[in-house]
């Protein structure tokens, strides 16, 4: 356990005062994930480490930037409570700060949020190595512009977070999981119609013909619904292999992109697949690029080809105006992470 904010703020001076780029890293297990490559000097916050703060009554934690998941898990684990985005730990090497920059969550992110909807507060150095605290520690906080959450998915261009405030939940009483057969159209037609349902559900994916949903909450709930809804029962491992990405589908070369779409989106055809998030996540094997977006869907290149691709359907010109405008509010001689996000940022 290590507070490393005023070596941080250095570094960061330093290269402020020298427009010299830094590559933002703590666990260093997305850099072939996730965004575009960026080609500058190294700026490790993984020693930045430690749960600071946690008040388990209260469902909130707080912990340095360069905290293991696993390291926050146990201490979560000892009253029974566990982080509601299930993100991935990416063989135990997965910082906090790296999965609130590349706002990873896991499969129950339709049904308990994604890492942005439970950040309450973050603390981040600048581009003028100004330390900055947004948001706060208690739910209730709804003073202003909520910044905070700016930083999910921003990918270490906005500023190196050093601590981020945390909402947690209870651990679900009981879970099943059930399977059946079917195809891609028919499983995104149960989705929807399953998620429109008051069921415990938290977990819904097709993946080689096979719908899986997750029950996960009260005993009898989840006993009562499993017994309506019928299906082969089976443990939770394929929950855990989408999660670490683990599962066969994930295995190979072949470059893997990740369509964010309306759940109810069409299938789409002539392209090796994996759905989830009740539809609204499709991960997509092999040559992507011109395939025909549903309306208001994102295409990005998660892992394998080109990774200089930009994102499809991402920002139209108003928002890439705003999107610059922040980027020079945050980062004024644009060091954090070049061209990480986006080419022109």
């Amino acid at each position: 356990m290590a507070d490393l904010l005023a070596h941080l703020q250095a570094h960061v001076r330093e290269a402020a005062a020298n427009a010299s780029p830094v590559a933002i890293r703590a666990g260093n297990t997305k850099s072939h994930l996730v965004g575009r490559y960026c080609h500058a000097r190294p700026l490790d916050v993984g020693d930045h480490r430690g749960v600071i703060d946690y008040q388990p009554d209260e469902l909130v934690i707080s912990a340095r930037a360069g905290t293991p998941l696993p390291e926050l898990e146990s201490v979560l684990a000892e009253h029974n409570q566990v982080l509601p985005f299930e993100p991935p730990r990416y063989g135990g090497r997965a910082t906090l700060g790296g999965t609130l920059a590349c706002n990873l969550s896991g499969p129950a992110r339709p049904w308990l949020g994604s890492v942005r909807d439970a950040v309450l507060g973050v603390q981040l150095i600048n581009g003028e190595a100004q330390v900055l605290n947004v948001g706060g520690k208690v739910m209730k906080n709804v003073a202003g512009y909520d910044v905070s959450r700016l930083q999910a998915g921003a990918l270490g261009t906005l500023g190196v977070i050093t601590q981020i405030h945390l909402k947690v939940l209870p651990r679900a009483q009981a879970t099943q999981t059930l399977a059946y057969e079917m195809t891609a159209s028919q499983a995104l037609e149960t989705m929807c119609s399953r998620a429109r349902e008051p069921r415990p559900l938290t977990g819904a994916c097709w993946v080689n013909n096979r719908l899986f949903l997750r029950l996960a909450g009260a005993a009898s709930a989840v006993r009562h619904t499993a017994s309506q809804w019928g299906g082969e029962q089976l443990d939770d491992e394929i929950w855990s292999q989408l999660r670490e990405m683990s599962h066969p589908f994930f295995a190979g070369k072949a470059p893997l992109w990740r369509l964010s779409t309306a759940p109810n989106a069409p299938h789409c055809e002539g392209v090796e697949q994996c759905i989830d998030w009740g539809g609204a996540q499709r991960w997509l094997r092999g040559e992507a690029r011109s395939l025909d977006l549903p309306r208001g869907a994102h295409l990005s290149l998660f892992a394998g080809g080109d990774r200089d691709t930009e994102v499809r359907g991402a920002l139209d010109p108003v928002q890439q105006r705003l999107q610059q405008r922040l980027k020079k509010s945050f980062d004024p001689a644009g060091i954090f992470n070049p061209g990480r996000l986006y080419s022109w940022m």
